[in-house]
């Protein structure tokens, strides 16, 4: 991981969060902008997998356990793809703010992957 990039990602998936919650709060139904937020933490949970794929071979190794963190990764990948199949199947303003939720959850999954990734000792 990189520890920016870790910041960049937490950051963007708070914003798509509240984006998403604000509109699904007003009644707003998923849309474009709602999808492509979604949509967009899920691109960077992308380039975080083959960031962490690469980053020990340039010698940036996990402090804490691998198996946690990729635990961590690979079920934040399932969860905006979840979320947007929920939101394309139940077109309601519930469906946004599960979207929101989604977000709000990856937010935290990648701070906690950065705490496994930085901080932790073996």
């Amino acid at each position: 991981m990189i520890e920016w990039f870790t910041a960049v990602q937490v950051g963007v998936a708070v914003i798509a969060g509240l984006f998403c919650f604000v509109l699904g709060l007003a009644g707003r139904i998923p849309n474009d902008y709602t999808l492509g937020a979604t949509a967009l933490v899920e691109l960077l949970l992308v380039v975080q997998l083959v960031i962490s794929l690469a980053a020990p071979a340039v010698g940036n190794h996990a402090s804490g356990s691998l198996l946690e963190f990729w635990v961590y990764l690979v079920s934040a990948l399932l969860v905006p793809a979840a979320a947007v199949f929920w939101a394309l199947v139940d077109r309601s303003r519930w469906s946004t703010v599960v979207l929101a939720v989604a977000c709000f959850a990856i937010a935290v999954m990648v701070y906690r992957m950065g705490q496994i990734w930085f901080v932790q000792a073996d």
